[in-house]
C-alpha cells in the first residue's frame, strides 16, 4: 500500500497543508522546528517518499536550468551545452536545452516559457543582432522572469541587464589577421555572417582593422555576408567564386561557415591551402575530423557553458557582472607560409 501525504498529516495530527510545507518546504511560509520534527519523524516511520517535483513546486522553483541557444546542431554550441550540463548536474538541476533556430522572436517566447515552467535558472549562449525591438524584448522577458525570483546568464554582448560571459572576439580576430599577415597573406576576403549580427560585426571589423594598421586594405566587395551555418558557408563561397579571381586567403567568421566553404571548393577542385587559404573562428570539437586541419580562433566553449552557469546560479546584485574570456590563435595547416 503507497503512503500518500495525507496518510502522514493524518499520523501527525496536523492538516495537509502543514505536512507539506514540513516536507516539501515553501517559498512563503514556514513550520516551527518542533512541528516539522514531529511531520518528519512520521514521514520516516510510514516510509512515506516524498514527491520531487511537489517540493520544487512548493518552493516556487523547479529544478530546471533551461539553455536558450541559436542552433542544437551547430558544434559551438552543443560544446556550451555539454559546459552547462555539468555545472547543472553539479548543483543537483537538470538542463533543459531549447533552440531558437537563430530567430531572436523565438527566444523572447522561450524565455516566456521557462517562466510559466518555473525553471529555476535560464541561460541566453548567443551573440546579439542590433535589432532594437527584439533586444527590448528580450531583456523585459528577462526582467520579468527574474522579477518571479528566477536567475539568468547571458553569453554573448551584455545589453540585456543580466550577468554576461562575453567572448573577446576582437582579440581573437586582430590576433589571427596579425598571425596570418606574418605568414605572408595580402589579398583577403570575408565570409562575415549576418550583416547586423554584432559577434560576427566585431570579427570582421577587427580582422579588417588590424590588416589596414599593417597595410593591408580588404575590398568591399571581398566581405560576403550570410548565415552564421554551414549552408551560409557554402553559400557565401559560391557568391565570392561568381565574382572572379579568388583571394590567396579567407577569413570566416564562425568555423562551421568554413566547413561549408572548405566543402564548396573541394566539390569545385579548389585545393585548400594550395589554391586557397582558410580560416575559421570557435575550435568547435569536429575540426579534430577535418584535413587539412583548420587555423582558427579557439574559444573556450566547454568553459563558456561552466561560467555562464556560476553566473546564472550568482545571488542577485545591483549591478550586472560581466566576465570576458580571452581568445587563442591555433595557426593549423590552412594557412601555410606563403611567402
Amino acid at each position: 500500500m503507497t503512503v500518500t501525504l495525507s496518510d502522514v498529516a493524518r499520523e501527525a495530527g496536523v492538516s495537509l497543508a502543514t505536512a507539506s510545507r514540513a516536507i516539501n518546504g515553501s517559498a512563503s511560509r514556514t513550520v516551527g522546528t518542533e512541528l516539522r520534527e514531529r511531520v518528519l519523524a512520521t514521514a520516516v516511520r510510514l516510509r512515506y517518499t516524498p514527491d520531487a517535483n511537489a517540493q520544487a513546486m512548493a518552493r516556487g522553483r523547479t529544478t530546471s536550468l533551461g539553455l536558450l541557444v541559436h542552433d542544437i546542431a551547430d558544434p559551438y554550441f552543443s560544446t556550451i551545452a555539454a559546459g552547462v550540463a555539468e555545472a547543472a548536474d553539479a548543483h543537483g538541476l537538470q538542463m533543459t536545452l531549447a533552440s531558437s533556430q537563430h530567430d531572436s522572436g523565438r527566444e523572447v517566447d522561450l524565455v516566456h516559457l521557462l517562466r510559466r515552467q518555473r525553471a529555476r535558472a535560464i541561460i541566453v549562449a548567443g551573440g546579439r543582432s542590433n535589432d532594437v525591438e527584439i533586444n527590448d524584448q528580450l531583456r523585459l522577458a528577462l526582467a520579468d522572469y527574474r522579477a518571479t525570483g528566477g536567475s539568468a546568464a547571458l553569453i554573448g554582448q551584455p545589453i540585456l541587464g543580466v550577468n554576461t560571459i562575453v567572448v573577446n572576439n576582437a582579440q581573437g580576430a586582430t590576433s589571427l589577421a596579425r598571425a596570418v599577415h606574418d605568414r605572408g597573406y595580402r589579398r583577403f576576403a570575408i565570409l562575415g555572417g549576418p550583416e547586423q549580427h554584432f559577434s560576427a560585426r566585431e570579427r570582421r571589423e577587427a580582422f579588417i582593422f588590424a590588416l589596414g594598421e599593417r597595410g593591408t586594405e580588404v575590398a568591399d566587395d571581398a566581405v560576403v555576408f550570410s548565415p552564421f551555418t554551414h549552408a551560409g558557408g557554402e553559400d557565401g563561397m559560391r557568391t565570392l567564386m561568381s565574382r572572379g579571381q579568388l583571394p590567396e586567403m579567407i577569413f570566416a567568421v564562425a568555423d562551421v561557415m568554413a566547413l561549408g566553404a572548405m566543402a564548396v571548393m573541394r566539390e569545385a577542385g579548389i585545393r585548400v591551402p594550395h589554391d586557397v587559404a582558410i580560416a575559421g573562428f570557435g575550435d568547435i570539437p569536429t575540426l579534430r575530423d577535418v584535413t587539412p586541419a583548420l587555423t582558427t580562433v579557439r574559444v573556450p566553449l566547454h568553459q563558456l557553458g561552466l561560467m555562464a552557469t556560476q553566473l546564472a546560479l550568482a545571488e542577485p546584485s545591483e549591478e550586472p557582472e560581466i566576465r570576458a574570456v580571452v581568445t587563442e590563435v591555433v595557426v593549423r595547416d590552412t594557412t601555410p607560409h606563403l611567402r
